[in-house]
């Protein structure tokens, strides 16, 4: 089962927004804490430069991802996802560390803001273009299911709030509270380590075929059991591979149905999955059961 072609346009689209965000930020960024050395500001740069080596990382990781299954990888190429999820988060682990170490430092030794209006004008961009993206990202994740694309769009929201912060210690340093940009600083740093832990926990779990939420395994069992002729089903199992969902189960069928039928009814089974599923590659297995009732 190959991803559908509307589907890798829009991952494929998804990563490059997502990058060419981040370098027009990072260009602003820049101009804006060179004139005004605001610590919150190389917050917001720091983040902008590594959002953007982690969307070349996803924008990568995604173009392999997208690549169809062939004779050495028979499920596909999808966890390439989680693993751009975890290099990711090593980028916004390392932002968090230098981004808080320069919050202690200007705590320690606070020196005046420059250019406050400029670095508030650069803020109020980053909110808008942040906005657009996540919003389209949100899309795209909602259609695709992409790991990649929603570890991408998980920092993003964190820059979110970072921008946010960081306009409103601006705000707050031109009335003359100039040790608030500092200590936004290191909050902002905690708060981009914990988006890193969160995106860790999630390619993790990919990558060690975590089953998909009790919730859906329950609705595919009745699912299954609904199927007329269908007398149970057991041993589900599932896991994730980038936007493909694999799941295998065990159905019951009388022991006196010809193997044309119990094929017949296991396709329907994997038919029914994928109805309510569409990401889902369903395997069968029939298992007969006595029974005079059928």
């Amino acid at each position: 089962m190959t991803v559908p072609a509307q589907h890798a346009r829009l991952m494929r689209q998804a990563t490059v927004a997502a990058l060419a965000v981040a370098l027009s930020l990072s260009l602003a960024k820049a101009i804006a804490w060179w004139l005004s050395g605001s610590v919150s500001l190389l917050a917001g740069l720091t983040d902008s430069l590594l959002d953007g080596a982690a969307s070349l990382l996803n924008l990568i990781a995604v173009h392999y991802a997208l690549r169809p299954a062939d004779e050495d990888h028979r499920y596909g190429h999808g966890k390439a996802e989680a693993l751009a999820g975890l290099g990711q988060a090593l980028f916004i682990g390392a932002s968090a560390v230098l981004v808080g170490s320069h919050g202690v430092e200007r705590l320690l030794h606070p020196q005046p803001l420059g250019a406050p209006d400029l670095g508030i004008a650069v803020m109020l961009l980053s909110l808008a273009l942040t906005v657009a993206l996540l919003l389209f990202q949100r899309h795209v994740v909602r259609l695709t299911g992409s790991t990649a694309i929603r570890a991408d769009s998980l920092h993003y929201r964190s820059d979110l709030l970072l921008n946010s912060s960081i306009l409103l210690a601006l705000v707050l340093a031109s009335f003359g509270w100039p040790q608030l940009d500092a200590l936004f600083g290191i909050g902002i740093a905690f708060y981009i380590l914990w988006s890193a832990i969160s995106i860790v926990r999630e390619a993790v779990a990919v990558l060690m075929d975590q089953e998909l939420s009790p919730e859906v395994s329950t609705q595919m069992l009745d699912l299954v059991c609904a199927v007329p002729g269908v007398l149970g089903a057991h041993d589900l199992r599932t896991r994730i591979s980038g936007t493909r969902w694999f799941v295998q189960l065990h159905i019951e069928l009388p022991g006196e149905l010809s193997l044309f039928q119990a094929h017949a009814l296991s396709d329907q089974v994997e038919a029914t999955i994928r109805a309510e599923f569409p990401r889902a590659e369903v395997l069968v297995h029939a298992d007969p059961i006595a029974t005079t009732e059928y």
